[in-house]
């Protein structure tokens, strides 16, 4: 297995520091809001680097964070007169919903900044004692030429950032060393969240969140750190800094980034109106189909969402899960023919290895900087085989075979292929009357049960004035 390293700017062989064991650590959302489609990218491709390392045979250790103070929360939270507390939660748990539509599995921990503040605050005070930070006035600042090797993972020059001008810079400038220095411990505002520490009442710079989790969860040295492409400078490259200084290791062997999300061949903002929520695009698709679009290019290519690219990989799955469908249908229509453990021919079995072959092809993209494409392209080869070799008088043991292993190349991938029963439009209407009685009962256990299981069907309940509506996803 070869990865793409940002820091080396090549692919290399991966080796783990463990023999058999991955420490993986992904960058998570800032909780202020529902997640964005661009969120969505890393969170799905560092889901299929984990499932395929899992599949191929490693003990994958997964950290993401979720960044539960920051000034956004803080301004969302004094905008609605709620806590920031309130709002990461929210977020939250808003953020793991849309990740489970998406099929991201949850991470091994999803550690929170606020319950890791006293970690931060030691590190802190280990990088003042080597000197490598310094206090002025209750803000810490890190010594950034301190470090002789600031900038090795974006590939910047110290002295090119400092003539950049004041656009590369940290604010602050007066009272620092350098301009270049950032900031590793700050004082609260007036109607901030604050923790006590030796320098002042305040709250952690965002970079040294993460070093400190990481640390914590997967050690002084980890395998894999990945996150969008935005990301690498500064704050990569001043988790570096903290975490090399104060731990005297290297603090990843592997940088993986995956490239930005285009929409219609524009840069996402709110003021082009072409901003999208995760939740926005759940009320239009099967966010499997999004999870299909994503790795339908390279991690590391540019990808550019549009409605035509989105209804393209609406129709690609589908045929993926008609052919699943089918073998289904075959399996059952021959069992009726002969019994179901009637033993494979020769010539099946023959065919159960040709169609177990393209498993090589697709462990061989993946293999290949996680190449998803090619390996999607790999299983619509099986697909095809499938269609072409399959009927109702071949024996359900082989029919079976086939279906299962276009599903576990699919699984590889997060992709759901075999279709859900369908719920009649009576049935819902029955367990939606018995959701009203649960709730009228105060029984709010089994209203959120029947809620969760029309949401496995694919039913999407809607809150009116009117009463609860529904729909199908």
């Amino acid at each position: 297995m070869r990865f793409y390293n940002t820091e080396t700017k090549q692919k290399e062989e991966f080796k783990t520091i463990e023999p058999g064991k991955v420490r993986m650590y992904v960058c998570g959302p800032t909780v202020y809001n529902l997640i964005h489609i661009g969120n969505a990218r890393p969170m799905i491709v560092f889901d299929t680097a984990r499932r395929y390392m899992e599949h191929k045979g490693y003990e994958v250790n997964y950290v993401s964070n979720f960044t539960d103070v920051d000034d956004k929360i803080i301004a969302k939270a004094n905008e609605e007169g709620v806590s920031s507390q309130e709002i990461s939660e929210r977020y939250i748990a808003e953020c793991k919903k849309d990740m489970e539509g998406m099929n991201v599995r949850p991470a091994t921990t999803h550690p929170l900044a606020t319950q890791e503040i006293p970690g931060m605050i030691e590190m802190i005070e280990e990088l003042i004692d080597k000197g490598y930070a310094y206090n002025v006035n209750g803000t810490v600042y890190f010594r950034t030429r301190r470090f002789k090797d600031y900038g090795k993972l974006s590939h910047k020059n110290l002295d090119d950032l400092r003539s950049g001008g004041r656009a590369l810079l940290v604010t602050g400038e007066d009272e620092k060393e350098d301009p270049l220095d950032f900031v590793l411990w700050k004082p609260k505002k007036e109607g901030e969240p604050f923790w006590e520490s030796p320098w002042s009442e305040g709250r952690p710079g965002w970079h040294i969140e993460c070093s400190v989790m990481s640390k914590k969860y997967l050690g002084d040295e980890i395998d894999i750190h990945a996150g969008g492409e935005d990301l690498v400078f500064p704050h990569h490259e001043n988790e570096i800094a903290q975490s090399e200084a104060a731990n005297g290791k290297i603090f990843t062997h592997y940088w993986l980034h995956n490239a930005f999300l285009n929409i219609d061949n524009r840069k996402m903002s709110k003021s082009l109106g072409n901003f999208f929520t995760v939740r926005d695009i759940s009320e239009k698709y099967d966010l499997q189909v999004l999870r299909f679009f994503m790795l339908s290019a390279h991690y590391r290519s540019p990808l550019n969402f549009s409605a035509d690219q989105m209804e393209s990989a609406a129709v690609s799955l589908e045929r993926i899960r008609n052919a699943v469908e089918n073998l289904k249908y075959l399996e059952t229509a021959s069992e009726k023919n002969m019994p179901a453990d009637t033993a494979m021919t020769q010539e099946e079995q023959a065919l159960l290895s040709e169609a177990m072959a393209f498993e090589t092809k697709f462990d061989d993209a993946m293999d290949d900087d996680l190449n998803t494409a090619d390996a999607i392209a790999a299983i619509f080869e099986l697909v095809k085989f499938a269609n072409s070799h399959s009927a109702a008088e071949n024996t359900p043991a082989y029919l079976k075979g086939v279906k299962d292993e276009i599903v576990k190349l699919c699984d590889i991938l997060g992709l759901i292929v075999e279709k859900k029963e369908e719920l009649l439009d009576d049935e819902i209407e029955k367990l939606i009357e018995e959701r009203q009685a649960a709730r009228k009962a105060k029984n709010f256990a089994r209203a959120d049960e029947i809620r969760n299981l029309l949401a496995e069907k694919g039913i999407q309940l809607l809150d009116t004035r009117e009463g609860v509506k529904w729909k199908r996803a």
